[in-house]
């Protein structure tokens, strides 16, 4: 059965916010538009006049394609090299979705989505649904096929799980730059100590490669030691330009509101860096350098008005 144009319409109307779900509960915004293009195809071949609540129903599809896309994603990561990072999304970028209350913000924070691979896909679906897009537990419940209290649950189990002991402080994109201007700064020095005064004592720093770019299969933990192999990652080498086929420039800018230094190199981002800010100092460098995982980002690059002078060169 074909749609008419005011049914198109009505799924283009809800594009934004379905990919703003399908992003938080995968973390990859290339299978985020893949569950959404499935969803539309599932719209398509729907007798829509019959559908009551489209929005309801789209997003109970959407849903259950993204907790099926899960369930399979396990067994993959199980077999990624190396350690697996989210896909970053740079400022801007429209799959960010609403950002109006802290929820919403923390819910699409880079730190929150690594910590968001400890939930099961269900807890995921009702922390994504509840925190970020406000739906009730009756709505979850019927997303899910579960009852309202089993929605409680899960939610509470997933907020006890992404709780880390840490408060996420939230910076303004003037204070982000600030951030990454300092920690630039020592990280070029050529010194370990000025690195270490900016990290928390337990500060971590993890890549993801993909098998692809050379990436440490292990996390970095602690000052000294997330400080010494930072020295030594801005330092300039021909090696890492070889890898990265010429001579990066680093900005400033923030991927999924924080701060974060991008790498680019001839209008290509070849890293980005997310920096995780505590009231303490930087508890997390996470790199993501994975090709596969930067095409959304040098897109936005290329659109959005980035670029200038590069605050260094590698």
């Amino acid at each position: 059965m074909g749609l008419s144009v005011s049914d198109v319409q009505r799924f283009e109307g809800a594009r934004a916010r379905l990919e703003a779900i399908a992003y938080r509960m995968l973390g990859s915004a290339s299978e985020a538009e893949d569950a959404v293009q499935e969803t539309f195809l599932r719209w398509q071949a729907a007798d829509v006049g019959r559908i009551e609540v489209p929005e309801a129903w789209l997003t109970k599809v959407l849903t259950n394609i993204c907790l099926n896309t899960l369930t399979s994603a396990r067994a993959r990561r199980e077999a990624y090299v190396g350690a697996w990072l989210p896909e970053p999304l740079l400022a801007g970028d429209p799959m960010l979705g609403p950002a109006d209350t802290a929820e919403q913000r923390e819910s699409v924070s880079y730190a929150v989505l690594v910590l968001m691979e400890r939930l099961s896909p269900a807890e995921r679906a009702v922390y994504v649904l509840r925190e970020a897009f406000d739906y009730p537990h009756r709505e979850i419940a019927a997303i899910l096929d579960v009852t309202e209290a089993a929605s409680q649950q899960l939610l509470h189990r997933a907020r006890k799980h992404v709780a880390d002991g840490r408060t996420r402080t939230e910076v303004d994109e003037a204070a982000a730059r600030r951030i990454v201007e300092e920690f630039l700064a020592a990280a070029t020095s050529g010194r370990t100590e000025p690195l270490v005064r900016l990290l928390t004592q337990d500060a971590v720093a993890v890549g993801d490669g993909g098998g692809k770019i050379p990436a440490r299969t292990k996390a970095f933990e602690g000052a000294l030691a997330v400080a010494t192999f930072l020295r030594g990652l801005f330092k300039p080498a021909p090696a890492k330009r070889a890898h990265v086929g010429g001579v990066p420039g680093i900005y400033a800018t923030t991927a999924n509101g924080d701060p974060a230094i991008v790498a680019v190199v001839d209008g290509r981002v070849v890293a980005v860096g997310c920096l995780e800010v505590t009231a303490e100092g930087i508890a997390a460098v996470r790199n993501q350098v994975n090709p596969d995982k930067l095409a959304r980002a040098t897109a936005l690059w290329a659109a959005g008005g980035f670029g200038g002078t590069p605050l260094y060169t590698l």
